[in-house]
């Protein structure tokens, strides 16, 4: 995942359950229609077998179009999988273990909530890339929210790349362009009627 905070990327994050009859071909049209870095594959469901046949056909729809593909957690499937990497949900706490299982090749990314430290200490036991939010009211994580200034502090002081996530709107997809390489976009999107849209309006003010 490449550092370039003059225009942040997109990194994709799926829905806690697809279906897979229509959503590979719903995340196609949004890949075609959107330059898109990363997807997450973030289902809620820890059942394996679901799991692997969401990330065969999504990781199908992936790397036809050169798009990484990371699962959420599930580390000991990346490789039997096929997959790039795997985003942690818990800090930095398993960054170090993640990135030993999966070697030097493998993205390794950490969600570190609005925690400068966490994230400070994610890049230090081997992240590619941190994550913080949510940047206005959702549920994710603890509900507290990750300010314009930790992102602004960390686009300055810290080259590892970071992803905004969590409760993206246009407007704080303007506020934060300039001091995030990736937003991470999801549930912002999915509910709509056109996804691909949905995603174009919400970056409009991206620059």
């Amino acid at each position: 995942m490449a550092d370039d905070r003059d225009a942040p990327q997109i990194y994709l994050i799926t829905p806690p359950a697809v279906e897979l009859s229509s959503f590979p071909g719903i995340l196609g049209n949004v890949l075609d229609a959107v330059d898109v870095a990363c997807i997450r594959l973030a289902l809620a469901s820890g059942e394996e077998r679901e799991v692997s046949q969401a990330a065969d056909a999504l990781r199908e729809v992936a790397h036809a179009r050169d798009v990484a593909l990371v699962i959420e957690r599930h580390v000991q499937m990346v490789e039997r999988l096929g997959l790039d990497g795997v985003h942690l949900t818990d800090g930095p706490r398993s960054v170090r273990a993640a990135r030993k299982a999966l070697g030097e090749d493998a993205i390794v990314g950490a969600y570190c909530g609005a925690s400068r430290h966490d994230g400070m200490s994610a890049g230090e036991a081997g992240a590619d890339y941190v994550s913080f939010g949510p940047v206005s009211t959702t549920s994710l994580g603890d509900g507290t929210l990750a300010e314009d200034e930790l992102f602004g502090w960390w686009s300055e002081m810290i080259e590892l790349p970071v992803v905004a996530e969590g409760g993206l709107s246009a407007g704080r997809v303007t506020a934060l362009a300039g001091v995030t390489d990736f937003f991470g976009v999801g549930a912002e999107i999915w509910g709509e009627d056109d996804p691909a849209a949905a995603l174009k309006s919400l970056l409009a003010g991206a620059g």
